[in-house]
């Protein structure tokens, strides 16, 4: 079995690779994991059946015809395809059933899980406190009290209010210079998180979904709704 990851930019990259593969050891298996990182979400094109742009780069832009390529060369191979991303400001069930129809779609022979977070990847890093705290002991517990999990709230931003003593200097910066701090904390918070302790409920509908598909290798997973 291999498991290939999709996700939008390298913070969710490291988190997802390393819960992903954390869960896999949890039901005892020794699977490939690999992840390709790309330049933001984007949006689904219009036209999901044309080449894609020559310098398009973001995930939901090139999924389509990244589908394609995977049900082409993996069809009849035991693999497992996340596609990671962030629902922002979008509705999550939405996105996340209109995700599902498009792998149903351009990936009919593999089977597709979405690891979708709830605005964005540092929630998946909130719901797992004792990971936070192992990374930087010097957080802010008042900050992490005051966050409720999953909420549309600007959660980067109260992962960094947590943890950085300049916080509010680097959320007046903003984006791009902020991705670079994203991915740092990320790679230093994904080293210690732990699947069953995560309290967020966009991870655990992640976690129920490729623990299922590592558990059943018929296809029929894709016919059920996580």
């Amino acid at each position: 079995m291999l498991i290939e990851i999709l996700s939008e930019d390298k913070s969710g990259a490291v988190v997802v690779e390393r819960l992903a593969r954390r869960i896999t050891q949890i039901e005892g298996l020794d699977i490939e994991v690999n992840v390709h990182p790309h330049r933001g979400c984007g949006s689904l094109p219009k036209d999901m059946t044309a080449k894609p742009p020559k310098f398009a780069s973001s995930l939901l832009d090139l999924l389509p015809s990244e589908l394609r390529a995977y049900n082409k060369i993996y069809k009849g191979k035991d693999l497992i395809l996340i596609i990671a991303l962030d629902s922002d400001d979008k509705n999550p069930q939405e996105l996340r059933q209109e995700v599902y129809t498009v792998a149903s779609r351009f990936a009919p022979d593999i089977r597709s899980i979405v690891g979708l977070s709830t605005e964005e990847i540092e929630a998946w890093i909130l719901g797992d406190r004792a990971a936070i705290l192992e990374a930087y002991p010097d957080s802010r517990e008042d900050v992490l009290d005051s966050y409720e999990q999953d909420s549309v709230c600007g959660t980067w931003e109260y992962l960094c209010r947590a943890i950085s003593e300049n916080a509010e200097e680097l959320i007046d910066i903003g984006y791009p210079a902020i991705g670079h701090y994203k991915a740092l904390w990320a790679e230093n918070i994904s080293r210690y998180m732990q699947p069953q302790r995560n309290v967020s409920p966009s991870f655990k509908t992640f976690n129920m979904a490729l623990s299922t598909a590592l558990k059943n290798p018929v296809p029929i997973y894709r016919k059920r709704e996580f």
